[in-house]
Order: structure tokens, then sequence, then C-alpha cells
């Protein structure tokens, strides 16, 4: 009879386990962005994986979350929920699809005084274990204030900044408040890649344990993707970096190998093809004019040290590592350079903003890079412009100390789609442009989850760009799903800026400096007017956690500078915690097909400039019709103050069909 009930429960696709008895029945949960994928259909990269995430699987352990709050292990999960174990307990996952690897999100503990450790984490495959994973959080728990340190007992970095923990400056407060250590830990969470030993079926189950005598005191599972990995690349008409001496067993350095190869290649107009295997290299291996290739991202895999420079380098580098790097641009960049099918793995564990250790970098035009898989570097690319035409496209970045990847200064003509970010230590994705104006590029159906420090995607000044079709979840603290933004020295918008067919989930995070909730979408005008023809239409924002848009300047200029006018068309706002839009600087908007449902506050919290003349705000709405669900009532027209700075919030439900 139990065999007869579990083959028809199983036909219905739900989890039995065979042990312990009482054992909890799961449905097979197959995620995007924690969301049921029908939300988020046509958004976002297509990905070769299925995502499951631990707290729909069965399991022993402890469901944590959700919550939002940053510095906690919830709100850095995926959907911000996970599965606490502890020695002896699992979570155990069903797969949807055949699979034969494995991605796991984890956490585990620092070391007491930092540093991190390793732990053991056992997966077995219908009851057989297969492989006993070594984690480690070596790359994960910074601390304290930007730009962050690996001491959790170390005191504030700037002690002269004000800190919303006790609403003071602790160096101009008297007594010194005492501040709980550690301080502000963040970025708990790494993940790991397995290739088991064959291909398994559709309804198997992965069972990952925390064995007895782990010395983690508790292990966190955030989600489980599963993978049906192709074999490996081969080329056989190509400059094999093997004949040029370089080691696929890790143990010697094969950069000069790797060089030799590129040399060849070139003289003799072939590719430099890098078969499987695991190759040291500690340095940037310079690319200009060459192809290369490798086996697949599982296969080869270009591993490096970080190394200490004896003397600061003149870009103020302290530290090497290994990266692929285009020629820099005052030398000309490179050009026609291709890099697919390989994975850079840095060991890049603390965050220096002058250190050169990028996965990819430098400047390359005329050029296109396919199917890596970075982790660990600071970055995994950033381009220092100008620069012209590269095509970004099909690769995953994760867990790194810094950007996703960054277009910095001058880069033009240039797409990244496609790609797949998870858990980068500031912007996912990013438009920099500081001295030189980016233009004419496009961020488009790319995935991002978890950026631990500001934004899904930034757009800082610029001509001409377009962000859209992507599915940005989970932004942590400081930053939001996507950022249009007056800063960091960047040049003014000018031209057009379209953001489109984009959708944010679990968005807007508690902006610890001014005490206050962002939008999913936030234009800031720090530095300058954001004044351009811009256009968001199509965006969906689903349950954030403040409000949907927000349109905001600095309090010390705020008479300074204005949002003058963004047009917002065809947009579904599904939950807000607070408003569908807050305005908290001078400047109007314009409002057509905008719907909303499932508001925490009034529909539109107006603060203008906050000065509240008799005339009525400084920023005025318009609406074109269309927007539905009473959000944008006749009486707050065109400018009437609706300020309420710090509104309650009201957790939204869950997303669901419109």
């Amino acid at each position: 009879m139990r065999i007869l009930l579990a083959a028809a429960l199983a036909a219905t696709g739900l989890v039995v386990l065979s042990t312990p008895a009482s054992a909890t029945v799961k449905p097979t949960v197959v995620t995007r962005a924690a969301l049921d994928p029908a939300l988020v259909a046509g958004r976002g990269a297509d990905v070769d994986f299925a995502e499951q995430e631990a707290e729909n699987a069965a399991t022993n352990g402890t469901v944590i979350g959700p919550g939002r709050d940053a510095y906690t292990l919830p709100a850095e999960a995926s959907g911000r929920k996970a599965v606490k174990l502890t020695p002896g307990q699992y979570v155990e996952f069903r797969l949807p699809k055949a699979a034969n690897a494995i991605t796991v999100r984890y956490s585990i503990p620092d070391a007491p005084g930092g540093g991190g450790i390793t732990a053991p984490l056992d997966v077995a495959v219908n009851g057989h274990k297969r492989a006993t994973m070594t984690l480690t959080s070596q790359y994960a728990w910074l601390y304290n204030q930007y730009p962050f340190s690996n001491d959790p007992n170390a005191g504030l970095l700037h002690s002269d900044w004000w800190i919303t923990e006790c609403s003071c400056v602790p160096d101009a407060t008297t007594p010194t408040p005492e501040i709980t250590k550690p301080f502000r830990p963040n970025h708990f969470y790494d993940e790991q890649r397995l290739l088991l030993d064959r291909t398994y079926r559709a309804g198997d189950t992965v069972r990952l344990t925390v064995p007895a005598g782990s010395k983690a005191a508790w292990t966190v599972v955030d989600l489980l993707d599963s993978h049906l990995v192709g074999p490996p690349r081969v080329e056989v008409l190509a400059a094999n970096v093997l004949l040029f001496g370089a080691d696929p067993t890790g143990r010697r350095d094969s950069a000069g190998a790797i060089d030799k190869a590129i040399a060849f290649a070139k003289r003799t107009h072939l590719k430099v093809y890098i078969p499987p295997g695991t190759y040291q290299v500690n340095r940037h291996i310079v690319v200009d004019d060459v192809t290369i290739t490798g086996a697949g991202s599982w296969y080869t895999i270009i591993k490096g040290r970080q190394v200490d420079l004896d003397t600061p380098a003149p870009d103020g580098s302290v530290h090497t590592g290994v990266g692929f790097y285009g020629k820099d641009a005052a030398a000309g960049g490179s050009r026609n350079v291709h890099l697919s099918g390989f994975a850079i793995e840095g060991d890049v564990r603390e965050r220096i903003d002058t250190d050169q250790v990028n996965g990819v970098g430098g400047a390359m035009s005329d050029s296109t890079i396919d199917g890596l898989y970075i982790r660990h570097t600071k970055v995994g690319m950033w381009f220092d412009g100008p620069m012209r035409n590269i095509k970004i496209t099909n690769n995953v970045i994760v867990d790194q100390i810094a950007d996703g990847l960054n277009f910095h200064t001058g880069v033009t003509g240039s797409v990244v789609s496609n790609n797949f970010f998870r858990n980068t230590g500031d912007d996912a994705l990013a438009m920099w442009s500081e001295k030189t104006a980016d233009t004419g590029n496009t961020f488009d159906h790319n995935t991002i989850q978890t950026p631990v420090l500001a934004n899904g995607i930034a757009i800082y000044g610029g001509k001409d760009n377009t962000v859209s079709n992507n599915l940005i979840a989970d932004p942590i603290r400081e930053g939001s799903a996507i950022q249009i933004g007056s800063r960091f020295g960047a040049e003014p918008f000018t031209g057009r800026l379209r953001i489109n067919g984009n959708t944010t989930v679990r968005a807007g995070t508690y902006e610890l400096n001014w005490n206050i909730g962002l939008g999913a979408i936030w234009f800031y005008a720090l530095e300058k007017d954001i004044d351009a023809d811009i256009e968001v239409s199509g965006d969906h924002y689903l349950d954030s956690t403040y409000n949907a848009i927000m349109l905001v300047s600095e309090w010390s200029v705020k008479d300074q500078y204005a949002i003058p006018k963004v047009r917002f068309k065809d947009i579904r706002v599904d939950g807000t915690g607070t408003s569908v839009l807050s305005a908290r600087v001078k400047g109007s908007a314009s409002f057509e097909n905008v719907d909303a449902r499932n508001v925490g506050a009034v529909g539109v919290n107006n603060c203008g400039s906050f000065n509240f003349p008799p005339t009525g705000s400084e920023f005025s709405l318009t609406d074109l019709g269309g927007n539905d669900g009473g959000w944008l009532a006749p009486w707050m027209l065109p400018n009437t103050i609706t300020c309420d700075d710090r509104p309650p919030v009201v957790p939204p439900p869950a997303p669901s069909p419109w």
C-alpha cells in the first residue's frame, strides 16, 4: 500500500521521502527569482538550469525568513527565505528534469576572528551518497562601513560619519556611543558547483545533508540549481595551450604558456583552445586581436590566487590576480577579442577599489564575450573606455566583492544580453559616464538576484541608452532594482533613455543614511538635473518593500537640482509597502496606463523639495489617462502636497497573475 501511495504521489509531482516515516511531503517547485515563472515570462535571461528554493523543498531543518532587514541571513537569501540546517539535518530536492550537475547557494559561519572556515556538505542522489562538497566562508562575511573589513572585531572604519545605529556622528557625540560588534555583517552567501557522476532523471532526489561532526554550527541552504551540462567542446584546428606547456592539473602556473599560445595563434591566424582542466593563472592575461575558447565553463577553469605587489602600480593597485584584460584605452585599447567557454575563479576576499583584480578588464572594441562563468573576483567585468561595440552574452557572474559588470567612461554601441548575476557586492550592471558619456548601449534580458549593496541596474549619466526586459530581484541595502542617478561625477543625461519591459521583485531597500525606504526604480538628482528624453514603459514592479517609483534629490541640493520630465507608461504595480510614487524633488512626471493594486499607503507621497509653498508641491503630476487602481486620484493633481516623510509600511501580499 505504501509503495502504491508513493507512486501515485510521485505521478502528481510531489516528493515522498523514504525516511523518516513522518517526513514532510513537498511538491516540486521550480521558480525564477523565487517566483512562479509565469509571472516573469519573457523577462530576464534564458538560463540552462532549473532553480529550486530550499524553503519549498523537503527538510527536517528550519525555514528562516521571510525578512528584508539588512545584515540578516533571510534578507540576503533569494526570495528572502532559506533553510537552516544543523549537523545531521538535510534538505532534499526532487529534480524537475534530467540533470548531471548542481549549484548550491549556501552560507556557513565566519571564523571568530574573521577569515572564514570550511565545512562539509554531503550530496546523495536517490539515497546514495555521491559526493561531499567542501563549503567555505572565506569569500563571505564582510563587516563595517564602506569599503568594509574582514575583521568582525574591528571598530568603526569611519567614526566621523553619521550612522543610523545611534543617529549620531560617534566622534562628535558625548559620551561616545557603544557600537555593537560585529558591526553591520553582510555578504553572507557563496555558491558552489558540482558535476555529478552521471545524468539523473526527472523525479530523482538530491539530498544535501550536514554530516555529524561538522565544525559549522549551522549551514544555511538558499537554493539549488540543477543543470544538464553537455560534453566538453573540442577545437582541433587551434593553438592548444597544452602544446605550449600549460598544466591542466593546476599545480604549475600556466600564464606564460597561455601567453605563448596567444602569440602563436596571432601569427598563424588560429584560435587559442584551452581544453578541460584547472589552470593556475595569478596575473592578467593581456588579449588583443585573438579568440580564446575553452571546453565549456564547467570543464575549463582558469583559477588564480591574489598576489601582493611589491610596490603599488601606477593605477594604485596593491594586488594582482587572474583576469583577461584588454590594453589600456590610453594605449589604444584592444580590438577583435573573443572569449568564450571557460570559467574564471579569483581569490578576492576584501574590497580595495584601486585593485585591478577583475575577471575581465581594460578596453576591448569590436569584441565578444560569451559563456563565461566568473566567481570570486572584485568585479566580473569592468571596462575602462573609450571603447565601442562589445557584445557580452550568456555569461554567469556570481559572488563578486563589487560590481557584476560596469561600462566605465565612454563605452558606446555595446550590448549586454542574456547574462545571469547573483550576489554582487555593488551594482550588478552599471553604465558610469565618468568624464565621457556612455552612448547607445543596451542592457537587455539579464537576470539579477540579491545584489548585496547598491543596485541591480544603475545608469549614471550618458546618452541614448536602453535598459530592457531585465529581471531584478531582492536588492539588499543602499540601492534598489533600477537607479537612474546623477552622481559619482557622471556626465549629464542627454538624448534619450529608455527603461522598458523590466520586472523588479521584492525591491526597494531601507536607505541607512536617509532613514527612508527607496523605490523599486529610483531617480536621484545629486550633482545635476536629470533632464533628458526619459520614458519608463512596460515595467512590472512586484512586491515592492516601500515605493514602486521614487524621484529624489539630496537634502543639501534639493533647491538646486530637478527632474523636470519623466514619462511613465503601461506600468503594472502589484504590491507596495507604502506608495506607488514618492516624489522628493522638484520637477514633474506624466503617467499613462499605470495600473496599481495592493498599495500600502496613499498612492502618491508628494513632498516636492520640502519647502511646502502655498501654491502646492514643487513636483507636479500629469494624468494622461488609463491609470487604474485609484492610486492617482484627481484631488492629487497637479501638485497637491501629500507628504508623509516616513509612512508606515504595510507588507503587500505575494504577487499573483494580473
